[in-house]
């Protein structure tokens, strides 16, 4: 049995995590998109509203900061000023079709929510598409500490977080989704992207709401094995 209980198999699929080869990676926890989750009418959806995401996220974050040596990475999409690596495409969309602003490096959109401000020593990943890995040194960073295990929260389920999971999983890494610490504009991308991780026995990873990470967390925290790793599971 894994440490976490989850869909479609209790997670990880090797049953043992080791703090210093896991990572919460929170992803585009920024102003702007949560400026877009915040305008709509959140009545009757199956996701998290932005408050209840910021509430959750907070008492993850608390949970795993307590953990030694496990990892927090922060990802942040955004362009250039003068928007030179942002592809025609998107550009067109962001001006038609009704997407919201381009996420610019260096406006206060493009930030990331004060609820969430990185510590020192966090790891902040900017990026210029969804996935964490595009373009960026996120799996060079990843494979140097050895990380192995990685626990995916953030915005949008159905775009950057799914993105990244997806590419994740093709590198190796072993991937659970918090579901209930991620959202989207639209409730049937929400359960489709969900539905879609756990297919096939889970193609891509697990899902599990973030309750089930934090209840396993406090009382192995302060654990540590003679070798000098703690574990859990």
């Amino acid at each position: 049995m894994g440490l976490v209980k989850a869909e479609p198999y209790d997670w990880p699929y090797d049953d043992r995590i080791i703090p210093q080869k896991s990572a919460l990676v929170l992803v585009d926890l920024q102003n702007d998109l949560f400026s877009q989750l915040s305008a709509l009418n959140w009545d009757g959806r199956s996701g998290p509203s932005p408050q209840q995401m910021i509430v959750r996220i907070q008492r993850l974050l608390g949970a795993v900061r307590e953990v030694e040596g496990f990892t927090v990475l922060y990802t942040r999409e955004g362009h250039r000023p003068d928007l030179s690596d942002c592809p025609g495409n998107q550009l067109w969309r962001s001006k038609g079709c009704g997407i919201g602003p381009l996420l610019v490096r260096g406006k206060p959109g493009w930030e990331i929510l004060n609820s969430f401000s990185p510590f020192p020593g966090e790891i902040v990943i900017d990026k210029p598409g969804k996935s964490a890995f595009w373009a960026t040194d996120f799996d060079l960073i990843l494979r140097n500490r050895g990380i192995t295990h990685l626990l995916l929260a953030g915005l949008f389920t159905d775009g950057a977080v799914h993105s990244t999971m997806r590419e994740a999983n093709d590198r190796g890494y072993e991937c659970l989704l918090l579901e209930d610490c991620t959202a989207t504009t639209d409730d049937e991308n929400y359960r489709g992207a969900l539905k879609s991780v756990k297919m096939s026995g889970g193609i891509f990873g697990a899902v599990a709401p973030s309750k089930n990470i934090i209840e396993a967390l406090p009382l192995r925290a302060n654990h540590k094995m003679r070798g000098g790793e703690s574990s859990w599971g």
